[in-house]
C-alpha cells in the first residue's frame, strides 16, 4: 500500500480499471432463472407484443371484399380487446373441426365438442402436467366419494349428492394447491378459478357417465376426452397457426366452415370400426 501512493496518478488509475468493480461482477454471472413460454390465454405484454408487432408488419388493401375481418381485428385490438383473445376465437373453430374429424372419422370418443375444447384451453393456461394432474385429482376424489356413499349405502338425491361431491373436490384441489410453496413448479400457483371449473365440469360429466354405466367405460371415454384435448392443446400452442389465423382470418375461417360441411356429409365406417371388424371385412 505505501509503494502504491508513490506510484504515478496514471499507473493507479490503470490499476484501478483492471480490477472489476463487485457490482460488475454480480452482473457477470448468468442467471440460473428458466425461461417461461408466454401464456396466450393472459393478457401480459410477453404474449400481446410480439401479436400486435405481427399485425402491424401486415400491408392491408382494400376492406371489400378480402378483407373485412382483418380491419375489423385491428380496429378490435386499438380500441382495447386483446390479440390473444381474438386469436383463440379463431382457433376454437378449428379445434372443433379436429375433434369432430377424431369422432367422426378416427372414431375417438369423448364428452362432446365443448369440453375437450375447453380444456385444451385449460391446458393452454395451467401447462399439461399441471392441468392433467389437477384433474387426476378431481376424478380421483370425486370417485372416491362415490365409492363411499355406495358402501356405505347413504342414498342422496342427484343434486346434493353432486353438491356433496364438488365440495370433496374443491377440498381435494385445495390441498393440491396448498402444496405450491413446497413444489417448486410455477404454473401450480398460478391456477385460475376458470381451468378449476372446466376441470370439475370433466368429473361431472365422469361421475354421470359412472352411474348411468360403468366405471370401464366413465374411464374409457374419459381417457378418450384427455386424448383430444391434448390433440387440440397442440393446435393451439402452433405458432404458425396462430399467426396464420390472426393475419389471414378470412381464409381460415371459410376453410374451416367448408370442411365442417363436408364432415357432415360423411358417413363411412370408422377407422377404429376397420380395426376392430377387420377379420369381417377381409373374409368378405
Amino acid at each position: 500500500m505505501a509503494i502504491g501512493l508513490f506510484l504515478p496518478a496514471s499507473v493507479r488509475a490503470q490499476k484501478a480499471s483492471v480490477l472489476p468493480s463487485p457490482a460488475v461482477q454480480e452482473t457477470a454471472i448468468p442467471s440460473a432463472t428458466p425461461e417461461v413460454k408466454p401464456d396466450i390465454t393472459q393478457k401480459t405484454p410477453e404474449t400481446l407484443g410480439p401479436l400486435e408487432e405481427l399485425l402491424s408488419t401486415q400491408r392491408l388493401g382494400a376492406v371489400w371484399p378480402a378483407n373485412p375481418i382483418k380491419y375489423a381485428i385491428r380496429g378490435a385490438v386499438k380500441a382495447g380487446v386483446p390479440a390473444n383473445t381474438i386469436i383463440l376465437l379463431l382457433l376454437l373453430p378449428i379445434v372443433a373441426l379436429v375433434i369432430a374429424i377424431s369422432r367422426n372419422i378416427i372414431g375417438i370418443r369423448g364428452f362432446g365438442i365443448f369440453l375437450p375444447a375447453s380444456l385444451s384451453v385449460v391446458l393452454v393456461a395451467t401447462g399439461p402436467v399441471v392441468g392433467i394432474g389437477l384433474f387426476l385429482v378431481i376424478v380421483v376424489v370425486s370417485t372416491s366419494v362415490r365409492i363411499i356413499l355406495r358402501r356405505f349405502k347413504i342414498k342422496l338425491q342427484y343434486l346434493p349428492r353432486m353438491a356433496l361431491i364438488l365440495w370433496a373436490v374443491s377440498m381435494g384441489v385445495l390441498a393440491v394447491l396448498f402444496l405450491a410453496p413446497y413444489v417448486t413448479f410455477p404454473r401450480l400457483a398460478n391456477v385460475s378459478i376458470f381451468a378449476v371449473l372446466i376441470l370439475v365440469l370433466l368429473a361431472e360429466d365422469f361421475i354421470r357417465v359412472q352411474l348411468g354405466k360403468s366405471a370401464k367405460t366413465a374411464i374409457g371415454i374419459t381417457s378418450e376426452t384427455l386424448v383430444l384435448s391434448l390433440i387440440s392443446y397442440l393446435f393451439l400452442t402452433l405458432k404458425p397457426l396462430r399467426e396464420y389465423v390472426l393475419l389471414n382470418p378470412e381464409i381460415a375461417l371459410f376453410l374451416v366452415g367448408i370442411s365442417d360441411f363436408l364432415l357432415a356429409k360423411y358417413s363411412g365406417l370408422r377407422l377404429r370400426e376397420l380395426w376392430r371388424f377387420r377379420k369381417l371385412i377381409v373374409s368378405k
